[in-house]
């Protein structure tokens, strides 16, 4: 099994998820987080006044899926995400040892 954890700009969160329900995937979590990286901020103005933001808002992403999906899940949200600009987020994926589902206890692939 492997986590995949996708941070996205928020406007392309409904999107993602319809793409990747028409794959198949019906579970996955979001956070509303911020950061920045090449984007490094933006000024803004607010009641009259220009101020510096550090911190981008983003989404982010968390899908457990089996070995075998892990390739159609990147390409799905890589496909739904691509602006060719710079901001357009990051794929990570991590290997899971083990999932327990509370509920019933099932455990492993099972629980996913």
């Amino acid at each position: 099994m492997k986590k995949i954890e996708a941070i996205i700009k928020p406007y392309k969160l409904e999107e993602t998820k319809e793409a990747l329900a028409e794959i198949g995937i019906d579970g996955l979590t979001v956070s509303e987080v911020q950061g920045y990286g090449r984007q490094k901020g933006h000024t803004e103005l607010y009641r009259g006044s220009e101020y510096q933001t550090d911190f981008i808002p983003k989404n982010k992403l968390e899908i457990v899926v089996n070995d075998s999906l892990v390739d159609q899940v990147t390409e799905v949200i890589k496909e739904v995400n691509y602006t060719g600009k710079i901001g357009d987020g990051k794929i990570m994926i991590s290997p899971i040892d083990n999932t327990i589902r509370i509920r019933t206890g099932e455990m492993g692939e099972d629980a996913v």
